[in-house]
């Protein structure tokens, strides 16, 4: 037996001993799934509906014990963590919808009837990245249960422990054993034996682009089902016409929230230049009051890194780059690095084109729309983005023109649980989240019925 010793990021104390699954018992609970799924996908739709919904209401009561359990295990600000625990309970309401309401059709037809059918696909392995251990889980294995599959997750080595409690609550909420099970362990192990398991049906991950092409490939081999939400460089765009005190003010939380370790964060800032050194000083003043801090503070903004080795990385970027100017960080122990603006000389330096998933903001000008539009997509990635601006026009043809799954106008918010969520190029396959989104847990089945002819 393999353990993982989990470390608070804020303080680099142990918190718990977490055991690591290995094949055999990835391919139990594989198998426990599988039985499960034939007595699941019978429960009659409104009784499905009704245990969904007590799921969401054992999630509810527990928001502040997860919320806790987050920022001692990943960093979170006290404030997010409770928004990502309140996240899980309103996708399990939304979806809990789905099973009284997951029609077919009747299409016209010669000769008889036509019918189809939304039928389940079976066992779901969900693999959960590190960045956000709970909603991410929400949205994986909702929308999969709603539809009447089973699911087998598997969170992030290094964040375990919300997941683990969040399936002790489905138990205790009355979902039936084998129909969500949480395995810690490692992606070589229990990652790849989703892919290869001839009844694991689907494979949903979240995670880098790299690790992503290689599911891919393996879910290729067995014409296996997928999706995929990858990595991301999103542009943040602010035009001379825009409220440039407004767009300062946001632009921190937009790209230092989480401690930048989001896909959707807008790491790259382009402004026009016409109010560039204005924008510029906005921003330093915005910069230095984000509050880097102590996790578990209510005025705090963002916390720590989530390990060690992922700083360095951070940090490996930062050396290389020309540093506008910083935020503060906490000195001592815990993994902390400070929001952090650079001023690359062009749009071909490695902070500015790579994925950097820490509190780093490469800033550049530019000059006509035209300009913004083509720094914004010359990226291999295509996951989210903000446009700045007072010109509906403008803000109608830029957004059309941005390449990415995920925009927002004069705002920086990317995810609502009601409307989709994905990715353009590289930055993952398919949707999560809103109306549609338990399509991709579900097959359709065509059925004709003959009928004979009147007498």
């Amino acid at each position: 037996m393999s353990t993982y010793t989990v470390i608070n990021p804020a303080t680099e104390e142990t918190i718990a001993d977490v055991e690591l699954a290995d094949l055999e018992q990835t391919d139990r609970a594989i198998e426990k799934a599988a039985r499960a799924f034939e007595s699941w996908r019978a429960v009659a739709p409104a009784d499905r509906a009704r245990l969904l919904r007590r799921f969401a209401d054992k999630v509810d009561a527990a928001n502040e014990e997860l919320a806790r359990l987050e920022v001692a295990n990943a960093g979170h600000t006290i404030g997010n963590a409770r928004w990502e625990a309140g996240n899980v309970r309103d996708v399990l309401e939304y979806y809990a919808a789905v099973p009284e309401r997951l029609f077919g059709r009747q299409i016209p037809v010669d000769g008889g009837v036509n019918i189809t059918f939304a039928e389940p696909l079976g066992v779901v392995g969900v693999i959960v990245p590190w960045n956000f251990p709970m909603p991410i889980a929400g949205w994986g294995f909702a929308p999969a249960l709603a539809a009447g599959n089973t699911v087998v997750l598997k969170p992030a080595e290094i964040t375990p422990l919300t997941a683990i409690r969040i399936g002790e609550l489905a138990l205790e909420a009355g979902l039936p054993e084998g129909v969500l099970q949480i395995i810690p362990g490692k992606g070589s192990v229990v990652g790849e034996r989703f892919v290869t398991h001839p009844a694991v049906r689907k494979v949903v991950f979240t995670g880098s682009t790299e690790v992503g092409k290689r599911i891919m490939a393996g879910c290729a081999a067995q014409v296996k089902n997928l999706t995929l939400e990858l990595g991301g460089k999103n542009a943040n765009i602010v035009f001379d016409d825009a409220d440039v005190v407004a767009a300062a003010a946001a632009a921190p939380g937009s790209v230092f929230d989480n401690s930048g370790q989001d896909c959707c964060s807008r790491s790259r800032l382009l402004v026009q230049r016409g109010i560039y050194d204005d924008f510029m000083a906005a921003l330093e003043s915005s910069v230095g009051s984000f509050a880097c801090a102590d996790p578990s503070r209510e005025d705090t903004d963002m916390g720590p890194l989530v390990t060690a080795a992922h700083r360095e990385k951070v940090a490996g970027y930062v050396a290389a780059a020309e540093v506008a100017f910083t935020g503060s960080a906490p000195e001592g122990p815990g993994f902390w690095f400070p929001p952090t603006v650079l001023t690359p000389p062009d749009t071909a330096t490695a902070d500015f084109r790579e994925e950097i998933f820490g509190p780093v903001l490469s800033v550049v000008p530019f000059d006509t729309e035209a300009d913004a539009l083509r720094i914004a997509n010359d990226t291999e990635y295509g996951l989210s983005g903000s446009i700045w601006t007072n010109d509906l026009d403008r803000a109608m043809r830029v957004s059309r023109g941005v390449e990415a799954g995920n925009l927002s106008v004069n705002s920086h918010s990317s995810v609502r649980y009601s409307t989709p969520f994905g990715g353009f190029k590289q930055s993952g396959l398919g949707r999560e989240l809103g109306p549609d989104a338990v399509s991709a847990f579900t097959e359709v089945k065509n059925v004709f019925f003959a009928t004979r002819p009147a007498l």
